[in-house]
């Protein structure tokens, strides 16, 4: 509130001037004694009353005049706003509403410039306010428009197709709800556009509310196409400060391993034009400065560690008392831009992906010398997963059982035991990838790879170069780099593998390149190269490393891991009975409460998307086991993205006055006097007719 404004509400003070002048009004005479007067018996004083009341009514007139006019000095200064499009000469408008759901949103907006610490901390979150505008954008809507919504929490998803119910897009808007996704704003604006194109408004735009913090600062500017605007309207929501989080705690034994991420305060968002913008400096800049890492027993403090100032990413431990119990949380103390990701659980055995590889490192060897391609790949991946290199596939489930993953390289068959325990363990759940050679076609007698690939494995010369990308789409766009792949000879496999299975790629002529086969609650994947550079450089494409992404992320999905990054999926294949509860925990007393998740069915697959952190529960055919949930790393980084000039052009709109009262309260005012005036005349008319009766 300005000062101008705030003056123009202190003539309220005024109204105090009435009740001094009817006070006034009101003395009581002097009284005398008058002896004759105890002759005459006393009568009610009604004319008094009378006067009493015409003067409490002429009061109340006085008064809410005074209101009245200062509420009208105010009011051309006070201004109800919200945000609005500008149209085209009237033509209606297709809109997608893209809103960020990510953890960076639930940090407090900026209250404005000169706002105090007080109001920024009472402002509302930046989720809060993008939700406030959207609303807005709707009730703003006319007839013969369409709108869409989609959530850029990642992956980004469709909440409301394109659609001209007005009153569906308010009621999908009711449904959003804050999450701790990471930000996906590259694939909400894709959906965003794909929504729009082919209405028949000529007029389409993209509206993006969000931070703008995805984690890649230095990626292209935010704009829009020649055929679809996009509008970022609100600077107020650009993400700012300074933020520590805890993005995984695992606990092994009587220790207690915690990573804490801080966003980096000497790599800030890069300017306008490309150049780094200087760095923050004193009080704040830092947000691990004069802070703790705490492991939590209930209210208990088992162990404490400071964090250092110039923490950024770092993996801290704190050694466990004897007899620590199950439930553990790990705390950091103080405060910073995000609350939410300053709390989470401990979990046992809870580390990185374990995945298991059987290569032979002479025939995948580079020129340049160091691990096979494969063990590089996954490495450059950083895909939180643990590598270990086996001479062989063990023969025992219970070796297998300490794996989400197992990737196999050319073996020349397997022995029925191993075979047996393989099986066993993909029907567990377990994901294998096995890449098929000359060697795997020369098995010896005895060995083979049923039932994970039925029938016989030929090795024979490529009739054909290079891997149709139309039918490689699970690789993503990296599928377009097989098609000119071209190997000395290939693997063939018999009708009986694709008996059951998807084949997510194919040769040129037809044949399967990448085959998916479910066994039990897992699955087997299968691909008709080997790894070996001798026989094609497969292994040094990008395809290959959407490939091993793929595989990771099925392992993953499966339950591999105890630990998952919120908007990421659980797949549950062979399961009949599926229950998935977040488990509240109390920070003094433990669990809390239970919130169920919705079970999904795509594609007759079960799948649930946890979309908050915490500590979750699941129930698969009547078995129990506990899994976390946790913040994605690169979600702390705050730096916002950069936005071109003209996604904050005015003419794309801007705050518009829906609530101008100033005529109504002069109205009121000349109401006011006119009632005034009325009592006034009212009251001089009574006074002589009072003096008569009198």
């Amino acid at each position: 509130m300005s000062f101008v404004t705030l003056g123009a509400l202190l003539v309220a003070l005024l109204v105090g001037a009435p009740v001094a002048a009817h006070l006034l009004r009101r003395r009581r005479a002097e009284e005398r004694p008058f002896p004759p007067a105890r002759l005459v018996p006393p009568t009610p004083p009604t004319a008094r009353r009378r006067s009493l009341l015409e003067d409490r009514a002429l009061f109340a007139t006085r008064a809410v005049s005074v209101l009245a006019l200062a509420v009208l000095g105010a009011t051309p200064l006070l201004r109800c706003s919200h945000l609005s499009l500008s149209r085209r000469a009237g033509a209606s408008v297709a809109l997608a509403i893209v809103v960020d759901d990510s953890l960076s949103m639930r940090a407090r907006a900026r209250a404005g410039v000169g706002s105090a610490d007080g109001a920024a901390r009472d402002a509302p979150s930046r989720f809060e306010r993008a939700l406030t505008a959207a609303r807005e954008l709707a009730g703003g809507l006319a007839p013969g428009d369409a709108a869409a919504i989609v959530l850029a929490g990642a992956p980004a998803r469709v909440a409301l197709a394109s659609t001209t119910n007005l009153a569906a897009v308010a009621e999908a808007l009711a449904t959003v709800a804050p999450s701790d996704r990471a930000t996906d704003l590259d694939g909400a604006l894709d959906l965003a556009r794909d929504l729009l194109r082919g209405l028949p408004q000529s007029d389409k735009r993209i509206v993006l509310l969000s931070d703008l913090a995805d984690g890649a600062p230095g990626a292209p500017p935010i704009s829009g196409t020649p055929d679809i605007a996009t509008w970022v309207p609100l600077e107020e929501l650009e993400a700012g400060g300074q933020d520590c989080g805890i993005v995984r705690a695992d606990r092994s034994g009587q220790r207690a391993r915690v990573r804490v991420v801080c966003t980096a305060a000497s790599a800030p968002a890069p300017g306008p034009d490309g150049a780094a913008a200087p760095a923050p400096s004193g009080p704040g800049a830092s947000a691990a400065a004069g802070r703790s890492l705490e492991v939590r027993a209930g209210d208990a403090v088992l162990g404490k560690v400071a964090l250092d100032p110039a923490l950024h990413a770092e993996e801290l431990s704190v050694d466990l008392p004897s007899g620590t119990p199950e439930i553990l949380t790990a705390a950091l103390t103080g405060s910073d831009a995000i609350a939410e990701d300053d709390r989470a659980p401990i979990i046992s055995a809870g580390g990185p992906l374990s995945i298991a590889v059987v290569v032979d490192p002479a025939a995948t060897h580079v020129e340049t010398g160091g691990p096979p391609p494969l063990e590089q790949a996954l490495s450059a991946l950083d895909l939180d997963a643990q590598i270990r290199p086996l001479p062989s596939v063990p023969e025992h489930a219970d070796e297998l059982a300490a794996h989400a993953g197992l990737i196999v390289d050319d073996a020349p068959g397997f022995t029925p035991e191993v075979r047996r325990s393989l099986a066993a363990w993909v029907e567990r759940g377990g994901v294998a990838l096995l890449t098929l050679g000359q060697r795997a076609a020369a098995a010896p007698l005895g060995a083979g790879f049923e039932p994970l690939v039925p029938g016989v494995v030929r090795w024979t010369a490529s009739p054909v170069p290079g891997v149709d990308p139309a039918t490689a789409g699970w690789l993503g766009p990296a599928s377009a780099g097989l098609a000119d792949v071209a190997p000395r000879g290939r693997a063939t496999l018999g009708p009986e593998a694709s008996e059951g299975a998807e084949v997510l790629a194919r040769w040129k002529d037809g044949a399967p390149f990448l085959v998916r086969r479910p066994l039990g609650r897992g699955v087997v994947l299968i691909m008709t190269l080997p790894l070996s550079t001798e026989e094609s450089d497969v292994a040094l494409r990008p395809a290959f490393l959407s490939l091993l992404d793929g595989f990771v992320g099925a392992a993953r999905a499966r339950g591999g891991a105890r630990r998952l990054a919120a908007g990421e999926t659980w797949t549950f294949d062979g399961y009949r009975d599926v229950k998935v509860e977040r488990v509240r925990v109390d920070a003094g007393q433990g669990p809390a409460g239970r919130e169920a998740l919705p079970v999904a069915e795509v594609e007759r697959r079960l799948r649930v998307s946890p979309p908050l952190a915490g500590l979750y529960e699941l129930t698969l055919d009547g078995e129990r086991s506990t899994r976390v949930v946790s913040v994605p790393e690169r979600e702390i980084d705050l730096r916002p993205r950069r936005v071109a000039d003209s996604a904050r052009a005015a003419e794309l709109g801007g705050m518009s006055a829906s609530i101008d009262a100033s005529p109504y309260v002069a109205l009121a005012l000349l109401l006011l006097l006119a009632a005034e005036l009325l009592l006034r005349a009212l009251g001089a008319r009574r006074a002589p007719a009072e003096v008569q009766a009198g």
